[in-house]
């Protein structure tokens, strides 16, 4: 008797697809979030929309801006939760200087790719990239078909 795959759980709490569409992903990185008591409960909903976030390097510190956490109808009645309040990020000091001077010298941005749970710790992935022009996201689209038509015609049958 073989041994069974234990099936681990999916632990993605949103993604961003917008991104990849609109931006050349040139590397990511991995950082913590700083949240609300009520915006962990949310995440554990999977509540959460990267659709419209990006990050931004201020004073030395990072933040999430424009991500929504939709507050879960049981609330405490006593907060008033901001579902688009800005969110501190969690790095080490040379990653955000690293990152501070692509965006301020190379013309990069911060954009938010996903979030997951590691260990019972919210994660974020951010992608330093460039925008694309539009005929760049119609290129794409054309080697994404092709690629496509390829693996249908060269299916065995």
């Amino acid at each position: 008797m073989g041994k069974k795959k234990k099936q681990s759980p999916d632990n993605t709490i949103a993604q961003n697809r917008v991104a990849r569409h609109d931006y050349f992903i040139d590397d990511d990185i991995e950082v913590g979030i700083v949240l609300d008591g009520w915006e962990v409960k949310s995440l554990r909903e999977g509540s959460l929309q990267l659709k419209e976030s990006y990050v931004m390097v201020k004073n030395g510190e990072m933040w999430l801006i424009g991500a929504h956490i939709s507050p879960l109808s049981s609330a405490s009645t006593h907060i008033n939760p901001d579902p688009r309040r800005t969110r501190k990020l969690l790095a080490h000091r040379i990653e955000i200087d690293r990152l501070a001077g692509m965006v301020d010298r190379k013309g990069y941005t911060l954009v938010a790719l996903s979030a997951y749970w590691i260990r019972g710790r919210a994660k974020l992935k951010i992608g330093i990239a460039k925008g694309k022009k539009s005929h760049d996201k119609r290129s794409t689209l054309k080697e994404r078909d092709w690629k496509r038509d390829q693996a249908r015609i060269l299916k065995p049958s």
